[in-house]
């Protein structure tokens, strides 16, 4: 018996939200804890899964509200690691008038880059079911190396590998770059979650079910899930493909971890149910579960502080007039 569901490494920011206007007409920003992987970990927790984080901030202000915050949400940040030298790593978040977003990154460098591999506990991914990890902490070395070990120890562990390309062009210094760190986590991954616009980026088309059936020309990639945004989300699995309906709200306010929130229930139903023997209705069932709970999301600034419960995830399910 393995004592983590899931650990995840990567990085730990802050996300600074448009928060309405000044009496000055300025705009007010609101410090939000952010960073894809403790998303999702904060969602796992969430669903009662035990999580463990393995990152590292700057000896800040930031970083400490940010070790308080992952903490509070039941995470082990036994292994986040503090830098007396490098700041913690802030991105601003630009939101359009549809809910979706851009974001600013101020990182050069930021905390969770100088990750190195001598600082990462190996006992806590030999000790997780599940090892999930992005590409942000692949865009420079140090943490490019201390990201690699990580994931040669999960395989040697034999933990299921999640991945999550998360692609932000700015923090690359070429695309180029950014594709060949995608490519080499499709190489080593037995859960793939990807947007829209990752296939795209990787394969030219906007035919997902064409462009992940190039990606499987090249990679064993055992289970894969595409999110679409408001066209909702599909799963690929031992030559079947499964779509899900989205649940658009009302009261969208930004999408800011909507894929860390889809991914984290995708692989609770995973560790619930397992990942060998999957029907269609499974994945009907896991598709429509993540949906909801990435539309719930939308509706809440922030994402790690915020993230839905399982109640609330369910009764949305129930409340829905979506054709599943």
């Amino acid at each position: 018996m393995k004592k983590f569901d899931v650990v995840a490494l990567g990085e730990l920011l802050i996300d600074f939200t448009e928060s309405g206007t000044s009496n000055q007409g300025n705009p007010l920003l609101e410090v939000n804890p952010g960073g894809a992987p403790c998303n999702v970990l904060a969602m796992l927790s969430k669903l009662g899964k035990k999580t463990a984080f393995i990152g590292k901030v700057g000896r800040d202000s930031f970083g400490r509200s940010l070790r308080e915050a992952v903490e509070a949400c039941g995470i082990d940040v036994s292994n986040l690691m503090e830098d007396e030298s490098v700041h913690t790593t802030l991105a601003f978040v630009h939101t359009q008038p549809d809910g979706d977003h851009e974001f600013s990154f101020y990182r050069n460098p930021g905390a969770d880059m100088m990750l190195r591999r001598e600082e990462v506990n190996a006992d806590l991914i030999r000790n997780a079911g599940i090892f999930h990890f992005g590409t942000l902490s692949s865009t420079h070395e140090p943490a490019r190396e201390a990201t690699r070990y990580a994931i040669e120890v999960a395989r040697e562990s034999g933990a299921l590998i999640s991945f999550d390309p998360n692609l932000r062009e700015p923090l690359w210094d070429t695309l180029d770059d950014a594709r060949r760190e995608i490519e080499y986590g499709l190489s080593v991954c037995d859960i793939l979650k990807i947007s829209d616009n990752e296939v795209e980026f990787l394969t030219g088309t906007t035919d997902y079910s064409k462009g992940i059936a190039m990606l499987h020309e090249t990679y064993e990639l055992p289970l894969v899930f595409v999110t679409m945004g408001k066209e909702g989300s599909r799963a690929f699995y031992r030559g079947m493909e499964v779509d899900a309906v989205p649940f658009l709200q009302e009261h969208t306010i930004e999408t800011t971890g909507a894929g860390d929130t889809f991914a984290a229930c995708a692989l609770s139903y995973i560790l619930d149910h397992g990942v060998d023997d999957l029907t269609e209705a499974n994945l009907k069932e896991l598709l429509t579960f993540a949906n909801a709970g990435a539309s719930v999301i939308t509706t809440r600034k922030g994402a790690l502080r915020v993230m839905p419960s399982r109640e609330e995830i369910e009764e949305l399910i129930r409340n829905s007039s979506a054709d599943l």
